[in-house]
């Protein structure tokens, strides 16, 4: 870990800046500390690079590196409220649930131990680290953050207005399944009344010829 005197000094310099850079010599663990007051937001964005020999420069997420992230509340028995193991480049979010000091930790894991780390990093092994963070209430998230916020409200409003057209469909549906069914059972009773007619005459007709063919019989005295 760093001194205290050089930790309170980077913390300045986040503090001020909001941005810095500096080199891990390789797997090693590299902390600052940040007096945070309780309910406020850090959003911090990091790229780490590996020195590459052959390009005697540094070279993102060269090879399988990664970083692991931790953030520990020292103010409460190292409380731990981070702990991200991913990639070397991306972001971590944590809000303060208490004011007091926390500890920011980097670890670069998939890296071999540097041979003779110089104060550049330009050794085999070397990690420089470059880090962008934003503290501050909710309402100070960086525009990236915002823009990427923005995108997800325009893809809720688009959602929002495929769901009222779907909801409409199916309000049309349900009219024209009403219709469908209404003029159905309009058919179904008209059927059913010509059927009753039908039968009607046809018993009417059957009684008229029974009727005449017994006086027919009488008349002729056959029965």
């Amino acid at each position: 870990m760093w001194s205290l005197p050089t930790c309170l000094s980077l913390a300045l310099l986040l503090t001020q800046a909001q941005a810095l850079y500096f080199y891990i010599d390789g797997p090693t663990q590299k902390c600052f500390f940040e007096e945070l007051p309780q309910d406020t937001l850090v959003v911090g964005h990091f790229k780490a690079s590996q020195w590459n020999e052959q390009a005697r420069s540094y070279v993102e997420g060269g090879g399988d590196m990664g970083l692991f992230i931790t953030v520990d509340e020292v103010f409460d028995n190292d409380h731990r409220v981070v702990s991200q193991r991913g990639s070397a480049s991306g972001k971590f979010t944590f809000s303060a649930a208490d004011s007091g000091e926390h500890r920011i930790c980097f670890t670069p894991t998939n890296v071999p131990a540097s041979r003779g780390f110089l104060f550049s990093g330009a050794q085999a092994g070397g990690v420089k680290l470059e880090l962008d963070m934003a503290i501050g209430e909710t309402s100070q998230i960086e525009s990236s953050d915002k823009e990427k916020v923005g995108e997800v409200v325009q893809k809720l409003k688009d959602l929002n207005a495929r769901l009222q057209d779907l909801r409409r469909e199916q309000v049309f549906q349900r009219e024209r399944e009403a219709e469908f069914r209404d003029q159905s059972e309009l058919v179904n009773s008209r059927v059913v009344r010509w059927m009753l007619i039908q039968l009607f005459v046809l018993g009417a007709t059957c009684a008229w010829q029974l009727s005449y063919l017994r006086a027919f019989f009488i008349k002729q005295k056959l029965t």
